[in-house]
């Protein structure tokens, strides 16, 4: 039974829950990790573990990329980031970087002053880098290096540009499309140009689409209807920044529902669900699962990795908006960076859960006593009284 609760003289609000509110119960039986399967199945394609990276420049170097692959997660390109903008990724990388640093002391309003002053250039960089045309070839030039590799190729369009850059990243070796951005919906129109319908791109592409955000029933369910293999709920950092969104166990557990009439209706046809999980330890990832979801997108917990290309410091694409910028240049986030092998497998001398994210997920589920990711979703949950 839905919880609503009265937020003035006839409005009415609707309670909802974010991961950070919910707990999972654990059952008579507990398991060994080491019986755990985290394998996560989407298409044609296999995965280890079900952690995706958000597609940010702040993580998705080449090598980071295929590192993800290589320990059995999936690395996520954005097609619109500085890939196809810039000749040296890693000299834009530090422009950005360099422009917002730590002052020695912050000891003084002045020191604090600068260094949020700093913050704000910090995303200018960005925009401007952005600005720079987008050459393709040298984006498709970049993905063929990571397709050469033998790891599975992701690649993240905006629904604004779909239609012209889909082809140009499938050609190029592209094999799972994202269609990302803060909010997705199954038709996006723009004022002079022709409306996307994703019914119809999507039945016209050759590689299975993943797309979203999407925070409610409603429009997870047109997504599904679109053809989409995957939805993505929530927006990563961003969707905290623009007051736009339903937290996130509320928004996973509706998709969930949505996902579960659509397997009825379509008598059989199964539609991953994908959480955009903003968050700063391996906890919420445990309980985005619990929620509903096959798989989390993960962002600020894999800047502690030492091939991300940030060198510690984390942005989200919408950073580098050219009118509205969201989410802003987070700078030395990771003060220590591990091989992505110990931030992904271990061993961790983290207490704080920030390194071994498939081992504390391992964990958490053997200790709710459960062996894979289809039983987990059915765990109990509770949820924390509010203060």
């Amino acid at each position: 039974m839905r919880d609503y609760v009265e937020i003035g003289i006839g409005r009415e609000a609707r309670r909802a829950y974010s991961l950070d509110d919910v707990s999972l119960v654990p059952t008579r039986r507990t398991r060994s990790s080491k019986d755990v399967d985290t394998t996560w199945h989407v298409d044609a394609y296999t995965f280890d573990s079900p952690i995706l990276s958000h597609p940010t420049d702040a993580l998705a170097s080449p090598e980071f990329i295929i590192e993800m692959g290589k320990q059995g997660g999936l690395g996520v390109i954005d097609a619109e980031g500085l890939w196809g903008r810039c000749a040296s990724l890693e000299d834009a990388i530090a422009e950005v970087t360099g422009t917002a640093q730590y002052p020695e002391e912050m000891n003084s309003r002045k020191a604090i002053l600068e260094f949020e002053a700093s913050k704000t250039r910090a995303v200018e960089v960005l925009q401007r880098l952005h600005a720079k045309p987008l050459d393709t070839d040298l984006l498709a030039e970049r993905i063929s290096q990571v397709r050469d590799s033998g790891v599975t190729v992701a690649v993240r369009v905006s629904p604004q540009n779909a239609r012209e850059l889909a082809p140009v990243v499938i050609a190029a070796g592209a094999e799972l499309l994202f269609i990302q951005g803060n909010l997705v919906s199954a038709e996006h129109v723009q004022q002079g140009g022709e409306p996307l319908n994703l019914k119809e791109f999507v039945g016209s592409l050759e590689v299975p689409v993943i797309a979203g955000g999407v925070f409610d029933y409603s429009m997870a369910t047109h997504l599904m209807r679109a053809g989409v293999a995957g939805v993505i709920v929530g927006a990563g950092e961003a969707a905290s920044d623009s007051g736009v969104g339903v937290p996130l166990a509320t928004a996973i557990a509706d998709v969930a529902a949505a996902r579960r009439d659509y397997l009825d209706e379509t008598e059989g046809r199964f539609v991953h669900i994908v959480a955009d999980v903003a968050t700063y330890d391996d906890s919420e990832l445990a309980t985005a699962l619990a929620c509903g979801a096959d798989a989390v997108m993960v962002g600020r917990l894999l800047a502690k990795a030492q091939e991300a290309a940030g060198g510690g410091s984390y942005w989200e694409p919408q950073a580098a908006h050219p009118r509205h910028p969201r989410g802003g240049v987070y700078v030395n986030f990771a003060e220590t960076q591990y091989p992505l092998e110990v931030v992904l497998h271990g061993p961790s001398n983290d207490p704080w859960g920030g390194l071994n994210l498939v081992g504390g997920l391992r964990r958490t589920m053997a200790k709710c006593g459960y062996t894979n990711v289809k039983e987990f979703q059915k765990v109990q949950l509770t949820v924390r009284p509010s203060l």
